[in-house]
Formats: C-alpha cells, structure tokens, sequence
C-alpha cells in the first residue's frame, strides 16, 4: 500500500469517527456550552452530513486508486 493510500484511509477513519461523534451528539441531545453560548443542534446536523461526505470521498479514491493498481 502506497504512503498516500494509507493517508488517505487514516483521514477518512478519522472522519467516519468525527461523524459519529456528531451523530451521537443528535441522538443524545447533550449541551454543549462555548464560552456560555449553547451550541445550537443544527451545528452538528451540518457537522455530520459534511463529515460523511468526506469520509465516503475518501474511502472511494482509495478504493478506486487500489483497484487500478492492482490492474
């Protein structure tokens, strides 16, 4: 596996990882408080859905990269 593949899985777990994050903030409702300011939910609706869009981008250029190296 080629050093740009491997970093590539790494930042896409990481980003599956942070999503999940946000997705658990939404089903348990915690309060989150910066500076006294609640963190409003539709934060990590946003959070989430562009976290997933990244995580799946990069999972398929690594996939779609393999599958071409392996030919």
């Amino acid at each position: 596996m080629k050093s740009t593949t491997f970093a590539l899985r790494v930042s896409g777990t990481i980003f599956g990882i942070v999503a999940l994050l946000h997705l658990a903030r939404l089903i348990t409702g915690v309060l989150i408080l910066i500076a006294g300011f609640s963190l409003p939910v539709w934060v990590n609706i946003v959070g989430f859905l562009a976290t997933c869009i990244l995580c799946i981008w990069l999972w398929s250029i690594t996939i779609n990269t393999s599958s071409i190296n392996e030919t």
